[in-house]
């Protein structure tokens, strides 16, 4: 299913799917058109030709002084002249006072007609219908009574026709008509999705440039494009130093107050030493958390400038391994486990941003854990849309109530003080999950302590 949905948000498959619709449309229109109107005109032209063979046939009979039919019609036609071919004429006496019957010799017996209360006659004494021929086939009967002679003799005239012969010229021509429309409307749905993706190409191109900028190789959307993507790249370019704009003095001015913080902080710092009394270590300890504090809105400034700005992106994999390495050398005593999925993750945002997370995070498990800790990254439910995965950080301490587990992630607050720390490492955790449009959970792990769960935003490696 995940395949078929990005399949049907493609442009290019829309385009060619919508083109290619309407190409089979059109084509069954035009052959159903083409069709019908060379059936009407081949019927047509079939009737017409039994028509005038009927005047020549009526041309052709007489009547002899014994009231006797005679006559050597010459239809010009050799299937008349072959038995069982499916043309045949007969003419039959309809008064009393005439005798005789003429047949033609491709007539080598009977064939039944219509009775004249099922197909009556019309106003020019003539009728039609269709009948069984000599050898299956399906025939066209004009039939017609005339007037002979002065003392009204009257014979019927009935010309045969075989229908299953125009039927199989009309099936001929269908079949080919459909092969050839067929083959036309691969060719041009073939010609219609190169069109499409030589048009689209400029977009790849655009893609790509873009990738280059997010990765740092590449500063603005650089070459030529076409009259109707060129105002998005100029627009594009334009948000780009924009967004270096804004990074550039969100920087200097998160710069400017770090400097003007951080004299006014130390001498408070020293001077509540100085007193070397309770107040004095009061002092001290509060220009401390001023300080972390300090650190704290710096670092959520800094996010919010390079969210505004183009996206980082870092290797889940080789930043965790890394991290995990150093933090199993801090605490050799414990042991840490990390679990990595098989396919290649890119965190949608910048390395010391994920760094700064997961640190907080391992930090504070090796700190609580009795002995053993685990992180983990997969993806899964909340992958639904590609975009997402989940990073865990779990150990086996004596984790965190559920009641108190919104109280451990305020700013400051401390669930147990008995442990060095200012408070800050999982307030600090979720609002960086935050700025990048995760989500912070808590829960009790199976190892039996803290089970933090992170979603993260994710980009195609």
């Amino acid at each position: 299913m995940p395949f078929f949905r990005q399949l049907f948000r493609s442009l290019t498959f829309r385009v060619i799917a919508f083109s290619s619709v309407w190409a089979v449309l059109a084509l069954i229109v035009i052959a159903t058109v083409i069709s019908t109107l060379f059936r009407q005109a081949s019927e047509r032209g079939f009737e017409s030709l039994l028509s005038a063979h009927l005047f020549n046939l009526i041309s052709a009979v007489n009547v002899a002084d014994e009231g006797i039919l005679t006559g050597l019609p010459n239809l010009s036609d050799l299937r008349f002249a072959q038995p069982q071919s499916g043309w045949y004429w007969t003419v039959e006496p309809v008064s009393s006072n005439l005798r005789g019957e003429l047949s033609s010799p491709s007539m080598t017996g009977p064939v039944p007609g219509v009775s004249t209360s099922v197909v009556p006659f019309d106003d020019r004494f003539q009728r039609r219908y269709r009948a069984l021929g000599l050898a299956g086939e399906e025939l066209e009967v004009i039939e017609s009574e005339f007037v002979l002679d002065d003392e009204n003799r009257v014979a019927r005239f009935r010309m045969m026709g075989n229908r299953t012969e125009l039927e199989s010229e009309i099936a001929a021509f269908e079949r080919q008509l459909y092969t050839y429309l067929s083959v036309f409307g691969l060719g041009m749905i073939g010609i219609n999705a190169v069109a499409i993706f030589l048009g689209l190409i400029p977009l790849g191109k655009v893609s790509r440039a873009l990738a280059r900028i997010r990765e740092g190789s590449a500063q603005r959307l650089d070459g030529r494009f076409p009259t109707e993507i060129a105002p998005l790249a100029s627009e594009t370019n334009a948000l780009i130093e924009s967004n270096k704009r804004i990074i550039e003095r969100s920087r200097t001015q998160v710069g400017n107050l770090a400097h003007s913080l951080k004299t006014p902080l130390a001498v408070i710092q020293n001077e509540g030493r100085a007193l070397d009394d309770a107040k004095g270590k009061l002092i001290a300890e509060q220009a401390s958390l001023m300080r972390d504090q300090v650190e704290h809105y710096l670092q959520r400034a800094r996010m919010a400038a390079q969210r505004e700005s183009v996206v980082f992106r870092t290797p889940v994999a080789e930043t965790l391994q890394r991290l995990v390495r150093v933090t199993r050398k801090l605490s050799p005593d414990k042991e840490l486990k990390l679990i990595l999925p098989e396919e290649e993750l890119i965190f949608s945002g910048e390395r010391e941003d994920l760094e700064e997370i997961v640190g907080n995070l391992l930090e504070n498990a090796m700190k609580w854990a009795a002995g053993k800790a685990r992180i983990s990254v997969e993806t899964g439910a909340d992958d639904a849309e590609g975009e997402r995965f989940r990073l865990t950080v779990e150990d086996d301490g004596p984790g965190i109530p559920d009641d108190k587990a919104r109280e451990a992630v305020k700013r400051g607050r401390r669930l147990d003080e008995s442990k060095p720390g200012t408070g800050l490492g999982l307030s600090i955790v979720a609002d960086l999950v935050s700025e990048y449009g995760g989500a912070l959970s808590l829960s009790r792990s199976d190892l039996g302590g803290l089970k933090v769960d992170l979603i993260l935003q994710r980009v195609d490696a």
